[in-house]
């Protein structure tokens, strides 16, 4: 993946766009607040196979993406 075909701007370049992590739910075994917010922040699933992230076209259109990603292949399945 070296492309994202923003909606807005068509097809640009990876660089343009910060990866902003995993789009999930936060775990609701975590009771504690704090816990929570860290886990939600800083631990990461890493799938292999299709995932959906989020990734902010910030030297273009200055928008937020969601990208569903097959991570096995780092093949780019939708970008909504």
């Amino acid at each position: 993946m070296h492309e994202l075909a923003c909606p807005r701007c068509g097809r640009r370049p990876l660089d343009e766009f910060v990866f902003a992590g995993e789009r999930r739910t936060s775990p609701s075994a975590i009771a504690d607040p704090d816990a929570r917010d860290f886990d939600e922040v800083w631990i990461f699933d890493n799938p292999d196979g299709p995932t959906t992230e989020r990734w902010f076209h910030a030297a273009g259109c200055r928008r937020w993406l969601t990208v569903r990603r097959d991570t096995s292949t780092d093949t780019v399945l939708e970008v909504v």
